[in-house]
């Protein structure tokens, strides 16, 4: 691995703690992100001709720390500051002490904390997504831009917005307490599944710049994990994810066209990590204190455990997907449900879950799809090709509008019915 290569993972895996750590000192999210990156850009100087630090994040921090307090005094006094080699003469015993002073206790809170502020509350879900893949990932304004499909330019303000109303209205930079944290746990638990969404629902065009969100996500998923080892839900939403993912391969056929769950190639699945996300369910289940994402997890797991589709226990999903709506109504969760229902009890049933939805998801491409999919089903030709004409208008994707192509090209090929 070429020395660029090695720092750049050492940076990004210990970025998370020496940035929290940072925000805790200087209380001002600009300040500390300029601090960091200028031990960064110092580490990339260093570590080649020197070696690895004995603990690269105690190493980030001090030097951060000791670039943020230059920064500050430059600001103020302008006045002159050494060259970067005199100030990294020797740098190995202030090293050992911050490394020292750096226990379980603090790591977790100074992550936390920067979790936390990324997800402040007044901030729409688009700007806690580009402010936690700027700051706790570290992920550059063009490749969030890349992946949002928007300009640079958008993106930077989109993010300078952010930590405008940070400032405005500052979250406490101390840690919550035991009493606020499960409440502040779950933000940051949506914030990270939404991280994954934003990568998930990308069409065969866009995987390139998007897909990787998903990973982002995940190893976000882990970092809360390390934090929470003991958190069943935490658990479960990294096992979501996990068991998603590792459908990638198999989800979009060469031509870009949706390649539905029960049609993949099952071979294409990546085995590793449906391995590892059932393992992270049974250790969630075993604890009895359910939640939305083991649940939803324990959905993915019965599709991930059969071995075609149709061995798929689909009664088994139906009452998942109940359990589902008493923790989370939801029209959406409804939907889902329905798709269960029309596999065990017919598209009738299904349709009859369906059709008083319309009201609240009149403009949800999935609604129009799944009601238009149920009519076909029963041979209501008509009322379908209207359904699938209001899902190909609300297609936010090629994929989606493929899909939906080949239903109405099927209904042709029919001729014209009921």
């Amino acid at each position: 691995m070429s020395d660029i290569a090695w720092i750049n993972a050492a940076l990004a895996a210990a970025r998370p703690q020496a940035m929290g750590a940072l925000l805790r000192y200087f209380r001002d999210l600009d300040l500390a992100e300029e601090a960091f990156q200028e031990a960064a850009l110092r580490a990339l100087s260093s570590w080649p001709r020197n070696g690895p630090p004995r603990d690269t994040a105690a190493w980030l921090i001090m030097v951060g720390r000791n670039a943020g307090i230059d920064q500050t005094r430059r600001r103020a006094r302008h006045v002159a500051l050494p060259e970067d080699d005199a100030a990294l003469s020797d740098l190995s015993d202030g090293e050992a002490a911050a490394a020292e002073r750096l226990d379980a206790a603090d790591y977790r809170d100074d992550v936390l904390r920067l979790l936390f502020i990324c997800c402040h509350p007044d901030l729409p879900s688009t700007q806690q997504i580009a402010l936690a893949l700027r700051i706790v990932s570290g992920l550059s304004v063009r490749q969030i831009a890349r992946a949002f499909l928007v300009g640079d330019s958008a993106m930077e303000q989109r993010i300078t917005r952010a930590k405008a109303r940070i400032a405005a209205r500052p979250v406490p930079f101390e840690a919550p307490g035991a009493a606020d944290r499960p409440e502040r746990l779950a933000a940051v638990a949506a914030m990270v599944y939404l991280v994954f969404n934003e990568g998930y629902s990308a069409g065969t065009g866009e995987q390139s710049a998007r897909a990787p969100l998903c990973e982002e996500a995940i190893r976000l998923g882990r970092l809360l994990l390390r934090l929470f080892p003991a958190e069943p839900e935490v658990m479960g939403l990294l096992a979501l994810m996990l068991l998603q993912h590792a459908r990638r391969a198999a989800r979009f056929a060469a031509d870009g066209s949706v390649i539905l769950l029960e049609e993949q190639d099952r071979s294409l699945w990546h085995r590793p990590a449906l391995t590892e996300g059932l393992a992270l369910l049974d250790k969630a289940v075993r604890h009895r204190r359910s939640g939305p994402y083991q649940i939803q997890a324990a959905i993915a797991a019965l599709h991930a455990r059969a071995p075609t589709a149709s061995q798929t226990d689909w009664a088994q999903i139906e009452l998942l997907y109940g359990g589902l709506e008493l923790q989370q109504p939801s029209p959406v969760v409804t939907l889902n449900r329905a798709v269960a229902v029309s596999k065990v009890k017919g598209p009738e049933a299904a349709l009859a879950m369906v059709e008083p939805l319309a009201a609240r998801l009149d403009g949800y491409f999935h609604f129009h799809g799944l009601r238009g999919a149920l009519l076909m089903q029963l041979g209501r030709s008509g009322p379908a090709r209207e359904a699938f004409g209001r899902a190909i208008a609300l297609a936010s994707t090629p994929a989606e509008a493929s899909h939906i192509r080949q239903h109405l090209d099927r209904l042709q090929a029919d001729g014209p019915g009921s």
